[in-house]
């Protein structure tokens, strides 16, 4: 016997290890795909929510957006980078400066967000009138087309029931007499 063999003491030792290593081998070969677009990465997002569908899924809530804090009301010994500050003044100075600089983008940013919301909202508005109004122009030459296509059949139908009736009265005229002979006929 190698130094490389394994020996069991029965087969089922055997087919057990054998076992283990066969699902040791499907699992890394599903545990290894090759991400090539999105939809691959939402297909294992989905498998992966789906092996276990007991477990409960947390979908998480959209965070509020940052605010600045609010501007203080009075600010309190305030020596900036000039003579007789000490040496924590300016570090001081700097940070309250820095936090009114970012609240000032802030609101700058927040202003540009809503004119071009109010744009946005305008554009909208103006495109819904336009198609309204499209829609309006082309609904009434629909109904100007009935019309005429109703006049010009009712025109029709008037010519053709006259037609009729001029022939029902000459059809009529011949049934007539074809009556009378027939009575005629019988009477003798």
């Amino acid at each position: 016997m190698t130094s490389n063999e394994i020996t069991y003491d029965n087969v089922d030792q055997f087919c057990m290890v054998r076992r283990k290593k066969v699902e040791r081998t499907i699992k890394e070969k599903e545990e290894f795909q090759v991400i090539k677009n999105a939809t691959d990465v939402q297909r294992m997002r989905i498998d992966r929510l789906m092996k276990d569908p007991t477990k409960p899924v947390v979908i998480p809530e959209r965070r509020e957006p940052w605010k600045p804090r609010a501007a203080p009301d009075f600010i309190h010994n305030v020596m900036g980078s000039s003579a007789g500050a000490g040496s924590a003044e300016f570090h001081q100075y700097r940070s309250m400066r820095r936090r009114e600089v970012n609240r000032q983008e802030w609101m700058d940013r927040d202003a540009e967000r809503e004119r071009l919301d109010d744009e946005y909202r305008e554009k909208l508005e103006e495109n819904r009138r336009l198609a309204e109004e499209r829609t309006a122009k082309k609904r009434e030459k629909r109904t100007r087309k009935k019309k005429s296509k109703k006049i010009k059949h009712s025109k029709s139908t008037e010519v053709e029931s006259s037609r009729i009736e001029s022939d029902d009265e000459s059809n009529s005229d011949c049934s007539n007499n074809e009556v009378e002979m027939i009575i005629t006929m019988k009477s003798l």
